[in-house]
């Protein structure tokens, strides 16, 4: 709970009785690897927090196969706005790579906080803006450069990822085949 209650002080901009109410209101949630927290196709309807492990966003290309579009990793959170705030099925999945710990929120509950605390819409703007702008970072290296060297960024960014995630995930992720994953893994060792 103390890395949810630091990552709800971010920027200093709720008070600690703001906090320690928002807190009270997640779900404590312990997932084995493989668990999905949203199914694909299932409307979302929570903002969630990874308190350890390792969360995948997956969705399906057009042969049906899973594709991992992004991780979400310790100390974040996420929500899948979009599904939310259409009401509409939503396109991508979020599963558990490996075992962790994630809380969770149900939006109506977090949206009826804005009511109350003052400075939560700032403070949910503040932090889906970092999200988004993190995110945008993780595209640009993605989508330049070889399968070598796109690899070695993710292993340079996020070395926790390439050590506890299955390859084949993090082959998807990279947009090559499991094969060429292993063979650039080889080339470095």
């Amino acid at each position: 709970m103390e890395k949810l209650r630091a990552a709800l002080a971010f920027g200093g901009i709720l008070a600690a009785s703001d906090i320690d109410l928002l807190a009270a209101s997640f779900k404590l949630r312990q997932v084995k690897a493989g668990t999905y927290i949203e199914e694909l196709h299932e409307v979302a309807s929570e903002i969630l927090f990874v308190e350890s492990g390792i969360l995948r966003l997956l969705g399906a290309d057009i042969s049906g196969n899973d594709v991992t579009k992004h991780f979400i990793k310790e100390h974040q959170f996420f929500a899948n706005l979009e599904s939310y705030y259409t009401r509409q099925p939503a396109t991508e999945a979020i599963q558990a790579v490996v075992a962790s710990k994630i809380y969770t929120i149900a939006f109506s509950a977090f949206e009826r906080y804005f009511q109350t605390i003052p400075n939560l819409y700032v403070y949910f703007k503040t932090f889906s803006e970092a999200s988004l702008l993190q995110k945008i970072k993780d595209n640009d290296f993605l989508n330049y450069g070889d399968a070598k060297t796109k690899y070695l960024e993710l292993l340079r960014r996020y070395p926790a990822i390439v050590q506890q995630v299955p390859q084949q995930y993090i082959a998807s992720y990279l947009k090559i085949t499991p094969q060429s994953l292993s063979r650039i893994r080889k080339e470095l060792t």
